[in-house]
């Protein structure tokens, strides 16, 4: 395992590795951080939660909306010209509500919905630029299980630098340092070689662009499901929390969450795994929705603190394995729309979680909550399972071997499956 972790290592000493993932990572804070921003912002100008509520609502759908637009254009005109001219608008927008807050409404809507919808697609960037990067394509499932890793680590301290913006300065100041900061990191990332080298692979003109590869949609709806289990737990453990210490608690369940996860990520990406990914993402999810399964015992904290712990275990494993999918299922020319449908599904998929897991703690209390993310790992696991044949190995069993995930998806060029190239 020690030679496993050896190759996160070989991955971050390659040419332009750390550059890339750190500037993707500082490049995402605005968006990691909008929620617990918008809210704390509203209400340190007198408004109430249901506006700060809906406004970070707004900013999530916008945001939905604007990553596989966006990651579309990507793929026709290069990172450059799209990344850095939506990451400038975004921090333009959410400068603009930072400075007028919430009156007048209509502006205050327009800007909080401006900055969500051209949040630049950096995450699908990223896993479009890692084949120009990586020397071998065994490296690019490492590569997968690092970034989801690192995606762990941002979404958890990224709330923590926003509490201590605010406390240090101001809710205000706290948007645009973060936001300035995230424009900073784009530029990092648009300005490196490889970003400005990479070139999309020539595509088939098609309005559905990514979308109309069929195994795409089956993991999009399977990862929708995912996205639900999250987005559950987070509500389910409020009322929980509140009968067993209070704030605190939660806030080590969602820590122990986020610990799990990472865990999980960095064992799972420090070795190579045999078969196809397709396979292994239904194992995956199987052992994700059974691990969520404890979680109705809810007996004393400590025992579920390491519950949680657990059930967070398989998440960033599944994220990585569908990384690999997406990137052998993906069109030729749709590689970063692709990612981009993946992160906007999964951002809906937890959105619908915490608004369905609203009514069902109403009723069945901390149980109902946290039995639906058994039930919603179950239905991610039932679309895998029925639509196995959609979902096979593009190319057939013979195209499968340990040392390479990636299929070429029936492309010319001979690396890695995007048929992107720097």
């Amino acid at each position: 395992m020690a030679a496993g972790f050896a190759g996160y290592l070989e991955i971050l000493g390659a040419r332009h590795a750390a550059r890339l993932l750190a500037g993707t990572l500082v490049g995402r804070l605005p968006n990691a951080t909008a929620a617990i921003a918008i809210v704390l912002f509203v209400r340190a100008e007198g408004g109430s939660y249901s506006l700060a509520g809906a406004l970070a609502a707004v900013y999530g759908v916008a945001n939905a909306v604007g990553q596989p637009v966006l990651g579309r254009l990507v793929d026709l005109y290069g990172q450059p010209r799209v990344q850095l001219p939506a990451a400038l608008a975004a921090g333009a927008a959410m400068t603009v509500f930072a400075c007028t807050g919430t009156e007048p409404p209509g502006l205050a809507w327009s800007a909080v919905a401006a900055a969500g919808l051209f949040t630049p697609p950096l995450e699908g960037g990223l896993r479009a630029l890692w084949p120009a990067v990586l020397r071998r394509e065994e490296q690019l499932h490492t590569a997968y299980a690092m970034d989801a890793v690192a995606q762990e680590v941002m979404f958890t301290v990224g709330p923590l630098l926003v509490t201590l913006c605010v406390s240090l300065w101001s809710a205000q100041a706290a948007l645009v340092l973060l936001n300035a900061v995230g424009v900073l990191g784009a530029l990092s990332v648009v300005l490196s070689p490889p970003s400005r080298a990479w070139r999309s692979a020539p595509r088939e003109a098609h309005w559905l662009g990514a979308l109309r590869s069929p195994g795409l949609l089956v993991l999009l709806g399977a990862f929708l499901f995912v996205g639900i289990a999250l987005g559950s737990i987070t509500v389910a453990a409020v009322p929980y929390a509140d009968a067993h210490g209070g704030d605190a608690v939660y806030g080590w369940l969602m820590a122990a969450l986020g610990l799990g996860a990472l865990a999980g990520g960095a064992v799972y990406g420090a070795r190579e795994w045999p078969g196809a990914p397709e396979r292994r993402l239904r194992v995956l999810v199987a052992l994700l929705a059974v691990c969520y399964v404890p979680l109705t015992l809810m007996p004393g904290v400590v025992a579920m603190v390491l519950l949680t712990v657990v059930s967070g275990v398989f998440l960033a494993p599944c994220i990585a394995c569908a990384f690999i999918i997406v990137d052998r299922h993906a069109p030729r020319g749709t590689v970063t729309e692709a990612f981009s449908w993946l992160v906007t599904t999964f951002t809906v998929g937890t959105s619908v979680g915490t608004g369905v897991a609203g009514p069902v703690v109403q009723s069945g209390g901390a149980l109902g909550g946290f039995a639906l993310p058994a039930v919603a790992g179950a239905v991610s696991l039932l679309v895998l399972l029925a639509t196995g044949p959609v979902l096979a190995p593009p190319g057939g069993e013979a195209v499968v071997a340990a040392s390479s995930e990636n299929d070429p998806n029936r492309a010319a060029e001979p690396r890695f499956s995007s048929g992107d190239r720097a």
